[in-house]
Parts: structure tokens; sequence; C-alpha cells
């Protein structure tokens, strides 16, 4: 008959999974960091060019967070690093469903997207900082980030809203594959494990 674990080792045995799968988070972090300078990189020619671009680079950065959650079910965060990676596939299958919708689109889309990721990272952020399990301030950082860049997406600034928008979902992905990059090598050092464990 199993016998139940003290509540008192859950923070040992999360910080022990995130040990476990730190590969896997930084996979996600580089792939996230180089989608995000290529969305940095791209010319913004036109609204549709920048919609199918934008669509796509979401529905890969989503299904690729949802690979990596469901391969790292024992992460703390779960529901919320779930959340976040459906809302990225559906903000990109939104976007490559109607391209010909353009600027109007993508903004509402795009805003909702940050705003949906801002929150959810926070709350994700503030999971990993109870369970001590290394860098959560990175990922809090990502957070606010994605609030901070729907605010000027409402505000309208700039005034070049295709060049803005490719390089503020490029920012985003630069930032939240930073903060995936810094947890993972963080959790990777055995040492800070021992401590915890």
């Amino acid at each position: 008959m199993p016998t139940l674990q003290p509540v008192a080792n859950a923070p040992a045995d999360l910080t022990r999974a995130i040990h476990d799968h730190w590969k896997v988070f930084l996979a996600e972090g580089i792939i996230l960091t180089l989608l995000g300078f290529a969305a940095i990189l791209v010319p913004p020619i036109a609204g549709l060019a920048a919609t199918v671009f934008l669509g796509c680079l979401f529905l890969i950065a989503g299904l690729l967070g949802l690979l990596t959650t469901f391969r790292a079910r024992g992460a703390p965060g779960f529901a919320w690093s779930l959340l976040s990676a459906i809302a990225a596939v559906i903000a990109g299958a939104i976007l490559l469903w109607n391209p010909f919708q353009g600027l109007a689109t993508l903004t509402y889309v795009l805003t909702g997207f940050f705003i949906a990721d801002g929150i959810f990272v926070i709350i994700l952020a503030a999971a990993h900082r109870r369970e001590l399990s290394g860098k959560w301030e990175w990922m809090m950082v990502n957070g606010i980030i994605d609030l901070i860049l729907a605010g000027i997406i409402i505000a309208g600034l700039p005034g070049t809203l295709i060049w803005a928008l490719g390089l503020l979902a490029g920012i985003d992905l630069v930032f939240g594959g930073a903060s995936l990059i810094a947890m993972a090598l963080d959790a990777r050092n055995p040492s800070a494990t021992a401590g915890q464990i």
C-alpha cells in the first residue's frame, strides 16, 4: 500500500522535476529566442506578410510550448504554462485564418495575446517563486514586459504599426526565451537542487 508524501516535500519534489527536465526548458528557450530575433529582423513590407509571419511564429511557439509543457508535467505551474501555450496557438490560428483583415486583426490579436500571456507568465513566476525553483524573476520581468507591450499597442505607439508590431512580437519572444534559458541553466546545477531537497 503506497504511503502519502508529506506536503512539506512538495517544493523539493517540484524543484527536482525542473532539474530533471532542464534540457526541455533550455531547448524551448533557445527556439523562442531564435524565433524572436527572426521576428525583429523580418522587413515588414505589408500587413499581410506581417500577419502571416507572426501567425506562424505564434503557432509554432504555442505548439512547442504545448509539447514542452506536456513533457515536463511534473514542473510547477503546469496549468499556467498550458494556458500560455494555448493562448499562443489561438493567436496564431486567428492570424492565419483570415490574414486579409490585416493590421486591425493583428493589433487586436497581439494585444489580447500580450495581456493574456503577461498575466499567465506573472502567475507562473509566482508559482516558481513559491517552489524556489530559481530565476523566477526573469519570468516575472517577461510577464511585465508583455503587459507593457500591450499598453504600447493600445496607445498606438509608434506610428508605423506594421514595423512596431513585428518588433514588439520579437521582443516578447526573445524575453520569453531568455527567461526559460535562465531558468533551465539554473535548474541544471545539481548543487542548487541538492540544497533545496
